[in-house]
């Protein structure tokens, strides 16, 4: 009968989310061996520094001294702090559904009965307000 959609997070975008978050620390690793070179002085010690970043461990080392290399290292941290929302998200997502889900079977059962009951009534409504048609009918 009746078919609620429920707005639930989802988990087909965490996989996207974290590749995302790799090929940002990739890039950012370069990046920081460019902008940062008194900083970060190979791109090993980049990925070592962006890692660290993302991981929302922190500066591993000196900080940046560009003004280029704290941006970075905002976007890093960002990333970062994003990365861990959704994954937690997803997992706390993962153990409400399970939880849930025979509550919902039920309140989809419910509202199922709910219809048909409210189908017969309309019937038996239709067939009375005929029969006093029929009535009204004979007495006029």
């Amino acid at each position: 009968m009746s078919r609620r959609t429920r707005s639930r997070v989802k988990r087909t975008w965490l996989w996207p989310a974290v590749t995302g978050t790799l090929v940002i620390v990739v890039v950012a690793a370069g990046a920081a061996a460019a902008i940062e070179t008194d900083t970060v002085t190979s791109y090993w010690r980049g990925l070592w520094w962006a890692i660290s970043l993302v991981t929302t461990v922190g500066f591993v080392g000196a900080p940046p001294r560009t003004e280029a290399g704290a941006a970075l290292s905002v976007l890093l941290m960002v990333v970062g702090f994003l990365l861990l929302a959704m994954v937690s998200a997803s997992l706390a997502a993962l153990f409400v559904s399970e939880e849930e889900r025979p509550r919902d079977l039920r309140e989809e059962a419910a509202d199922d009965a709910i219809l048909v009951a409210l189908e017969q009534v309309q019937t038996r409504l239709a067939a009375l307000e005929a029969g006093l048609d029929r009535l009204g009918g004979r007495a006029g």
